[in-house]
């Protein structure tokens, strides 16, 4: 059930314009979600994140950058 609200909430980010307001987390779990022509401004918040990442995002960010592409 918890999977299925989480995934509900990633999916209505998708929708999001502005991804600054959103969680590292949730930014990485909505990767290889975003729609194309959004893809530039969900790209530039996440490498303006990525120096500030700790291991475990920075290991589902690496597991989920394969989606992007």
């Amino acid at each position: 059930m918890k999977k299925l609200l989480l995934m509900l909430l990633c999916f209505s980010f998708v929708y999001c314009e502005n991804f600054s307001e959103m969680s590292t987390q949730e930014l990485i779990a909505i990767m290889g979600y975003v729609k194309p022509a959004k893809i530039n401004n969900f790209k530039r918040e996440l490498k303006s994140r990525l120096s500030t990442m700790n291991a475990s995002e920075k290991k589902e960010y690496l597991k989920n950058v394969k989606k992007m592409k």
